[in-house]
């Protein structure tokens, strides 16, 4: 028993301390193992997951397939719904009970989200955010579930776990067979002025009209895997969703003049377009540029009368693993079809016209590039349809659809945020169909798995966007404030334990991936390994270790070290160079030696007591009989002895030998401390003083043996002016002051300000319309000034005329005419009026050079050649 009790306390003990992947820390050497192999931490692979990375033989996984029927009532912002659904288990385990996913439940006023919430008053609070809060407080979004029943009809037991819900089979379902069963269901849709959330409806106050984005809102069948079983972990909002792939085929009920976008392939256009918007569909799929198939005029006239009655629009999806929908009389539609290497897509958004004119430049061009570009990284996009919604929704994504929030201001202009934030969230969202639509990882449990990796594809398609394209997300510079800050948790972390979500799930990893391509394995192995993870797990569900061991198996590189500290850990990093020593061989030649001591010599600067001790009298100068040999004798002076010791040695080495004794290089030692904790490899620019340079790349294994010093050599017959560590930033160090030799300082920036009220900036779209306006304002002024003055002139000039025609006959009773020309009068008044007439050109000129002004100031429209159209051919 005692035995027992002191291998339990030993164990106890040798398990505590720094999580450092080592059951027993090495007290001797005082480092951890940074290079310490992962294999003991990753999970043992079998014949489901082989030791590669890759699917095993036996791999399997679970298929749901749904019919459901649900509809929209637009007065009341709810939705009914009644679903059936195929389970297939092709897991080799009999399963005696079903999970689902009720994901509306996270809106129930008990549920375990709304508990772990806080509010925090400051000292002041608008009442419409206090309005909000207590409507937030009240609203019931949670699904009601009135029936389940299986295929006969008969009644389902099931209980409700909060956001989940358990349905018992009447018998297990055998591997290889099937279950079918329905469920119907309803629920509120959440205003998200005042609930946000991934689904949510979106109210118009001027046209009294709403845009509903409706995801998460039926009960769906929750992964079932050989990794984790059951995944039921509850939905608390930040971990998204694990669900199974399947065949979906959608009936959606709404009003007659509301348009859906949805996951899939619209079945019935027939029914729910007009003749000529089917047309327009239809053209679009080979236009060579985005066509409307509902224009922006049909949305306004749409959204001012509500038709009576309802409509179903039909979808059809194959191999997805969820299915959303959108549906507003707001919008308006645009399409073009592209080709994906050999699969035939059509790229389509749906926007409100609030949104114009940025949606229709830039959404379906977004979608079109994303597509392009994943593609070329991962695997050919392989569904029909890509879509863009904007609603209420910033930025969420499901199999086919996405929903995007940027929009311009009222007025139609928007800033350059507005603009590139457009475009970076189609980018990202339309991206989600290749992580984690396609290649099926687990949301709930690793966020990163799916939002790091797809974060990193958004990068390098941004900077296939346009030149110096504003990504805030990749580069590693711009990840330094987070790698170094206290507040944070390693990458792998459970998504709802995550702290700063943003950064650690999204720029971390992509970033980390960014540098892995970049400085580690370079763009060919690592284009080549990642391509690899992609096509092996295409519709089928990774796991991390997957992903790590497929990067290795495919690039050929141990990686674990780079796992293990920017996966694993918080270390960041922060190299210095610490020292530098520099040493020239001694060629032995005396007299060389003598005059190079005596020149130091002369160089060293005297010290301050040197200087000041030269003006006191010296005892040996009132004693001259002091002196002795040795204040006479010259240090430097060469014997003839140390002449002959150094020709006899010359004379006993080879040529060769001779030339290696008279090399004169310059022999550089660098030191390096590692002070963030983070093993990465090194790039050196080394500067000469003929200002020439070479870029030096040291391998993380560098620090193979010594994880906190390390040090490498240069060589070199020219003379080395400085050293430089990361030139490029490609190694998010976080402290570069310490980066240099001789050391030198970055200086940061602060702002001065004049402490005045602060007043709202305008985007600078909006500014030049606001110039170019007074412009306007001011040409249509001077050109009515000019107006008015020719007008008095001329008024002027005929009141002179009239006076001059009626004191005209009494002069011609006293005098004879002075000219014999019976037409001068009438040549006089043409004359007048040809000046009058001459006259208004001019301020007609002037308009329409204030109008010409006016439109060159003002932001320029998007070219028509690259808005959608309805025409066939100006598309």
């Amino acid at each position: 028993m005692v035995r027992s009790i002191l291998f339990v306390i030993l164990m106890a003990h040798l398990c505590i301390g720094p999580a450092w992947g080592q059951v027993v820390r090495n007290e001797k050497y005082g480092q951890e193992d940074k290079f310490r192999q992962l294999e003991e931490s990753l999970p043992t692979p079998n014949t489901y997951r082989n030791a590669s990375g890759e699917p095993g033989p036996a791999y399997w996984q679970q298929r749901a397939d749904y019919v459901i029927d649900v509809q929209l009532d637009d007065q009341k912002q709810h939705v009914t719904g009644r679903e059936t659904v195929t389970y297939h288990n092709h897991s080799p385990h009999a399963l005696r009970y079903l999970w689902l996913q009720v994901d509306a439940n996270l809106f129930s006023p008990d549920s375990d989200a709304n508990k772990l919430q806080t509010f925090k008053p400051d000292s002041r609070l608008s009442l419409e955010a206090f309005r909000k809060l207590q409507a937030k407080q009240a609203f019931d979004g949670g699904a009601e579930i009135t029936k389940v029943v299986d295929e006969s009809g008969s009644p389902l037991p099931y209980t409700l776990v909060k956001t989940m819900m358990r349905i018992d089979l009447p018998q297990a379902i055998a591997p290889g067979e099937q279950f079918k069963f329905s469920i119907d269901w309803n629920y509120q849709v959440n205003d998200s002025d005042i609930v946000k959330g991934r689904t949510g409806c979106e109210y118009f106050e001027k046209d009294k009209n709403y845009i509903y984005e409706i995801a998460q809102w039926f009960p769906r069948l929750v992964a079932y895997t050989d990794a984790n079983g059951w995944q039921h972990k509850q939905y608390l909002g930040t971990g998204e969703f694990t669900l199974e792939l399947g065949d979906y085929l959608v009936r959606i009920t709404v009003p007659k003049d509301h348009i859906v976008a949805a996951t899939g392939v619209l079945q019935n256009a027939g029914e729910v377009l007009s003749e000529e918007q089917k047309g327009r569909l239809e053209r679009a799929r080979t236009a060579k540029r985005p066509v409307f198939v509902v224009t922006p005029d049909e949305a306004l006239a749409n959204q001012k009368e509500q038709a009576e009655g309802e409509q179903t629009w039909v979808f059809h999806a194959q191999n997805v693993r969820d299915f959303a929908w959108a549906s507003s009389r707001k919008f308006i539609w645009d399409a073009q079809g592209h080709a994906v290497e050999g699969n035939s897509v059509m790229a389509m958004s749906f926007y409100p016209n609030e949104a114009e004119p940025l949606w229709s430049q830039y959404s379906t061009h977004s979608i079109i590039h994303t597509l392009n570009v994943y593609s070329r990284y991962t695997f050919g996009y392989p569904y029909p349809t890509a879509i863009s919604v904007n609603g209420p929704v910033y930025g969420m994504e499901y199999p086919m659809i996405c929903f995007n929030g940027p929009r311009p201001d009222e007025d139609g202009t928007y800033s350059e945020r507005t603009k590139y934030g457009l475009i970076s969230v189609v980018i990202h969202e339309v991206g989600h169909n290749y992580f984690p639509m396609i290649v099926n990882s687990d949301e709930r449990q690793w966020t990163w798995m799916d939002e790091g990796l797809n974060t990193f594809l958004q990068y390098l398609a941004e900077q296939e966007w346009e030149d110096e394209y504003p990504s805030q997300r990749g580069e590693p510079s711009a990840i330094t404030g987070y790698m170094r800050s206290s507040q944070q948790v390693p990458i792998m972390t459970n998504s709802e334990s995550v702290l700063n979500l943003g950064a650690n799930a999204y720029g971390k990893p992509a970033t980390a991936l960014n540098i892995l391509r970049e400085s580690i394995l370079g763009r060919e192995l690592f284009d080549f390994a990642f391509k690899e993870y992609a096509r092996r797990w295409k519709f089928k569900r990774p796991m991390p270790a997957d992903f790590f061991r497929t990067m290795e198996d495919a690039s050929g590189v141990d990686l674990d070290w780079f796992w293990r500290g920017w996966f694993y850990t918080t270390d960041h990093c922060d190299i210095a160079i610490d020292s530098v020593s520099w040493k020239v061989p001694d060629e032995g030649d005396p007299d060389a030696i003598s005059d190079r001591k005596r020149q130091e010599k002369a160089d060293r600067t005297p010290t301050l007591s040197d200087v000041r001790n030269q003006e006191l009298a010296k005892r040996i100068d009132e004693f001259p009989e002091l002196k002795d040999f040795y204040n006479n004798d010259d240090p430097f002076e060469v014997t003839p002895e140390s002449r002959k010791a150094y020709a006899r040695m010359l004379e006993k080495l080879t040529e060769e030998e001779r030339e290696l004794l008279a090399n004169q290089q310059n022999f550089y030692t660098i030191t390096f401390k590692n002070l963030g904790g983070l093993v990465m490899p090194m790039t050196l620019r080394v500067l000469y003083e003929d200002e020439s340079e070479e870029i030096l790349r040291l391998p993380a294994e560098i620090w193979r043996r010594n994880n906190q010093t390390a040090s490498t050599s240069v060589l070199s017959d020219k003379v080395v002016k400085s050293f430089e560590l990361d030139p490029y930033r490609e190694s998010a160090d976080t402290n570069r002051d310490n980066n240099y030799f001789p050391p030198r300082f970055e200086p940061s920036r602060f702002q001065l300000y004049k402490n005045d009220k602060p007043r709202s900036a305008d985007n600078p779209m909006k500014s030049a319309a606001r110039k170019a306006e007074a412009e306007r304002k001011r040409k249509e002024s001077e050109a009515k000034k000019a107006a008015e003055k020719e007008q008095a002139e001329s008024e002027k000039d005929a009141t002179e005329k009239d006076a001059a025609e009626k004191a005209a006959p009494a002069a011609d009773s006293k005098k004879p005419a002075a000219t014999d020309n019976p037409n001068a009068a009438d040549a006089a008044k043409e004359e007048v009026a040809g000046e009058t007439k001459n006259s208004q050109p001019e301020a007609t000129t002037d308009s329409t050079d204030g109008a010409a002004s006016e439109s060159e100031a003002q932001p320029a429209e998007p070219a028509a050649e690259v808005r959608p159209t309805a025409n066939a051919d100006d598309a």
